[in-house]
């Protein structure tokens, strides 16, 4: 703002003797045009890194709400923010550890609920009630996020024939393998956090 005022009074004040008015009108004219598109550009900019700010904050979320692809969305996020600043802070080194740690995330988190079943004999009818039950559970609060993989679990296992025994069981490993995942993706998410904001400070 302060070079298009600049840039506007120049143009209105008094010429020195010699100076043509078209050359003083064209170099401020100029002047203004860089000006404005400095602007542009800082704006678009800012833009970016709110886009950034809001995948990572939504993908924290995501490491706890099943629905979501919690910790693709941090990296995507810090992703963007690396290229919105021109990756100076935050060059492919750092992105290639961001992204080891993101495949890794995901690789616990399949590997949590698999184990957890497997371990317990869980029916292929118990995992898709697990699964089930987690996206369910989002509707009912913290509660339903907590208790949604067991019930949908045990409700599986019971449409497989087992005991209600059996079947509560399977819920328990089920919901294990959920804790253990969802525990493992939150520190693994703010591991990313950690490497993302010490690349960036330092």
């Amino acid at each position: 703002m302060w070079m298009s005022m600049l840039a506007h009074r120049a143009l209105n004040r008094p010429l020195p003797a010699g100076i043509h008015p078209f050359v003083r009108r064209s170099s401020w004219q100029r002047l203004d045009c860089c000006a404005q598109s400095r602007r542009s550009a800082m704006t678009t900019q800012i833009i970016l890194y709110v886009l950034a700010a809001l995948l990572i904050v939504i993908g924290i979320a995501g490491t706890i709400l099943p629905a979501l692809p919690g910790v693709p969305l941090v990296f995507f996020g810090m992703l963007l923010a690396a290229w919105a600043g021109d990756f100076a802070q935050i060059g492919w080194v750092t992105l290639t550890v961001l992204g080891i740690l993101t495949a890794l995330a995901l690789l616990v988190d399949l590997m949590a609920g698999l184990l957890g079943a497997k371990r317990v004999g869980a029916s292929a009818w118990a995992l898709v009630g697990a699964g089930i039950g987690t996206i369910v559970g989002l509707f009912f609060g913290i509660i339903g996020i907590i208790l949604g993989p067991f019930v949908g679990a045990v409700l599986g296992e019971l449409i497989a024939g087992s005991t209600l025994q059996r079947s509560a069981t399977v819920g328990v490993g089920a919901w294990l393998g959920f804790v253990f995942g969802t525990l493992a993706k939150i520190a693994l998410c703010f591991t990313m956090l950690g490497v993302f904001a010490l690349a960036y400070l330092f």
